[in-house]
């Protein structure tokens, strides 16, 4: 399946080694690249980041700028940033301790929310023994936490035992997040206070990644139901101690209260890191459908239907966690194109060409 797929609990082993160079982020960096043959939607491509390991970049709700997660500096693991949508003035706004993940902007722009296991510890958590297959770590430390866009002002919004994160924003300031608090990958969601906790989904196997409509009326996410059988027996001894497996993944949609809940995607392997267009009619996600080894994650574009499913880019190695702006002009991507040493992961932009 390869090792190329995040959100919160994905994105511990997301991005392989590399060295930050801090010396061509220290000015607005981005730098043009040419669209690979194929990727027709695509225009005025630019690279954002060089170096090490940068993901999920997620744009402010008034398109101005990004907040991501980013191994440089010398911190040992991830932590969030916000910088310009041309790449100027990185700014890290998280505490510097434990893991991160999941920033994203509240509506107003001057607020922020991610998760972090820096209240278990103030190192960096150790991944997992890999002796028990190929599995991803699902840190029982990771909680949700509000700040300032500038990282002041931290507020823990969830202290629930185990697994609290994935944490993404509607446009009324509601909380959509994953969570291992009932014993299951679910979806939660709550107000920007951590109050009001309501739980969305109720079915055995790994829901999560959520995101809301830019209405706010609909929940995209990445999962899976399992059926009762060894496949399901394993899921949850490796939940028992923090582990997951990765398995095949389709996209869905809910709505806002869980209702309504129907499969977009049928294509098998591993689709993940679902966004909706500004228009509410499409779906924006990462796949490995089409390479047999399961190693080569592209984007596609599919209907709220789930018909008219079409291949956006065309990289060898992996293009994963799209988002339009709001207004629909740009998408922003995360990919291995242009690595300098191989695994390394970088944010790009585009225009949005319809």
């Amino acid at each position: 399946m390869g090792r190329f797929m995040c959100a919160g609990i994905l994105c511990a082993l997301v991005v392989g080694p590399g060295v930050w160079l801090a010396a061509q982020q220290a000015v607005s960096p981005a730098v043009a690249r040419a669209p690979f043959p194929g990727e027709r939607h695509l225009a005025n491509l630019r690279q954002l980041t060089f170096a090490g390991e940068n993901a999920e970049a997620y744009f402010s709700f008034d398109g101005t700028r990004l907040m991501f997660q980013s191994t440089r500096d010398g911190w040992p693991c991830d932590q969030q940033y916000t910088m310009g949508i041309d790449g100027s003035s990185p700014k890290k706004v998280s505490t510097g301790q434990g893991r991160t993940t999941c920033g994203f902007f509240f509506p107003d722009g001057k607020t922020i929310v991610y998760a972090s296991t820096h209240v278990g510890s103030k190192e960096c958590p150790p991944r997992p023994d890999f002796s028990k297959g190929y599995v991803w770590p699902i840190y029982a430390t990771y909680d949700i936490f509000r700040a300032n866009a500038d990282g002041s002002g931290l507020t823990r919004l969830t202290d629930t035992p185990g697994y609290d994160a994935e944490p993404t924003v509607g446009p009324d300031g509601r909380i959509v997040f994953t969570s291992l608090r009932d014993g299951d990958m679910e979806i939660y969601s709550m107000n920007a206070d951590g109050s009001d906790v309501k739980r969305l989904t109720n079915r055995p196997g790994p829901d999560g990644g959520p995101f809301f409509s830019a209405d706010g009326s609909k929940i995209v996410f990445r999962g899976r139901q399992l059926a009762p059988g060894a496949e399901l027996d394993d899921y949850r001894a490796l939940l028992k101690e923090g582990l997951w497996r990765p398995s095949e993944l389709e996209i869905f949609v809910m709505n806002r209260d869980g209702s309504g809940l129907r499969q977009v995607t049928n294509t098998g392997g591993s689709n993940f890191a679902p966004y909706f267009h500004p228009d509410g009619k499409r779906i924006i996600f990462a796949s490995n459908q089409h390479d047999p080894k399961g190693r080569n994650f592209d984007l596609y574009l599919v209907n709220l239907d789930g018909s008219g499913l079409e291949r956006v880019t065309h990289n060898e190695s992996f293009d994963g966690f799209p988002m339009f702006s709001p207004d629909g002009t740009r998408l922003v991507f995360a990919s291995n194109r242009f690595e300098a040493k191989r695994g390394e992961t970088n944010i790009f932009i585009a225009d949005w060409v319809p």
